[in-house]
C-alpha cells in the first residue's frame, strides 16, 4: 500500500510540473505583446507607442510589437482591444479622442469606461494656440479684439469634426463670445502649413507639432492650454495667464489593456511604465516630441479617464460640434 501512495504521490508531483492547476497563469510574458496604435504611423500616438515599446521589450524579455489600426477617428482599434483577449497580450496605446469624444459624438461599439482597464499614462501634450504673423497680433486679448471687428470671416484648422483642436476652439470661441470659421484638414502638417503659408487665421496645434516653428516669423504664439507654461516655449503664457482661468485642453497618451486582464499583469506594465518615463534617455525623447512624462498608476489614470469623458462630454453639447 506504502509503495503504491508513493508512486501515485509521485505521478502527482510530476503532473503539476507539467499541468499547472487550473486558474494559475502561465508566466507572464511567454510571448510578443502586441500594442494596438489606433492611428497610422508617425502620428503623436504612434511616435508615444514606440518610444515605450523597446524599453518595455527589453524590461519584459519579450517584443512589445506596434500594430497600427487607423479608422474612425482611432475607434476601429480602440475597438479591436476591447473584444481582445484579456490575457495581457494585447494593448492599446490611446489618446484622450478614442475614449472621451468619439463616444460623446457617436454610438461606438466599446464603453470608454466598461470595457478597457487602464494601465499608465505616458505623457501629455498642450496645444497652443497660434495664429498667422500678419497682423501682428501678440497676445490673447489682441486677437479676440481682431477677430471681433471682422465678425465670422477669421478661419481656423480643424483636424476633423469633433477632433480635439476642434472641440479646443469651440470651447475657446464659446468663452470668448465671437465666431469663426472651421477649415477641415485631414491631417494637421497640411493645416500648419496653410497657416504658415497665410490661407488660414489660427490653429490650436498641439506643442510636439509646433514647438519645432517657435523662431518662424510667420507664426505668433498667444497661449497654451496646459497650467504651467512649457519648458519648450517658456515665453507662451498659459491661459490662466491670458485672461482664461480654468481654460484647461491637454491631450494624452496612455496603454490600456481589456478590461478583465488580470491585475497582476496590469500593475507589472504600469510600475513599469511609470519607471521607464523617469528614465533620462526615455524622458529626453518623450520631450524632444513635445511630450510631457507623467506614468502614473492604474487608479490615478482611470480618475483621469472619467473625468475626461464627462467633462468633454458635457463640451460637445455646449458647442453644437456634432458628426456630420
Amino acid at each position: 500500500m506504502k509503495t503504491r501512495r508513493a508512486c501515485l504521490g509521485s505521478i502527482a508531483g510530476m503532473a503539476a510540473l507539467f499541468f499547472p492547476p487550473a486558474g494559475r497563469a502561465e508566466a507572464w510574458p511567454s510571448k510578443p505583446v502586441k500594442i494596438i496604435v489606433p492611428f497610422g504611423a508617425g502620428g503623436n500616438t504612434d511616435i508615444v507607442a514606440r518610444i515605450i515599446a523597446q524599453p518595455l521589450s527589453d524590461v519584459f524579455g519579450q517584443q512589445f510589437v506596434i500594430d497600427n489600426r487607423p479608422g474612425a477617428a482611432g475607434a476601429l482599434g480602440a475597438d479591436a482591444v476591447a473584444r481582445a483577449p484579456a490575457d495581457g497580450y494585447t494593448l492599446l496605446m490611446a489618446s484622450l479622442p478614442q475614449l472621451a469624444i468619439v463616444p460623446a459624438m457617436s454610438k461606438t461599439p466599446y464603453d470608454p469606461i466598461r470595457d478597457f482597464a487602464p494601465i499608465s499614462n505616458v505623457g501629455t501634450n498642450p496645444f497652443v494656440l497660434t495664429v498667422r504673423g500678419n497682423p501682428p497680433i501678440s497676445t490673447v486679448a489682441e486677437f479676440i479684439a481682431y477677430a471681433r471687428q471682422q465678425p465670422n470671416k477669421l478661419t481656423y484648422v480643424a483636424t476633423g469634426v469633433g477632433s480635439l483642436n476642434h472641440l479646443t476652439m469651440a470651447l475657446f470661441l464659446h468663452r470668448a463670445g465671437f465666431q469663426m470659421i472651421p477649415v477641415m484638414y485631414k491631417g494637421g502638417p497640411v493645416g500648419l502649413t496653410d497657416l504658415i503659408g497665410g490661407h488660414v487665421d489660427a490653429y490650436f496645434a498641439s506643442l510636439s507639432h509646433v514647438a519645432p516653428h517657435a523662431t518662424n516669423a510667420a507664426l505668433r504664439f498667444l497661449a497654451i492650454t496646459s497650467e504651467q507654461r512649457a519648458p519648450q516655449l517658456p515665453a507662451v503664457p498659459t491661459f490662466a495667464e491670458a485672461g482664461f482661468p480654468g481654460f484647461s485642453s491637454v491631450l494624452w497618451t496612455g496603454l490600456l489593456a481589456p478590461t478583465g486582464t488580470p491585475k497582476e499583469i496590469v500593475q507589472r506594465i504600469a510600475a513599469e511604465t511609470s519607471r521607464l518615463v523617469k528614465d533620462p534617455s526615455v524622458r529626453e525623447r518623450l520631450a524632444g516630441n513635445g511630450i510631457d512624462p507623467l506614468g502614473n498608476t492604474p487608479a490615478e489614470f482611470a480618475a483621469m479617464i472619467a473625468a475626461d469623458v464627462a467633462f468633454w462630454a458635457e463640451a460637445v453639447k455646449v458647442t453644437g460640434v456634432q458628426e456630420r
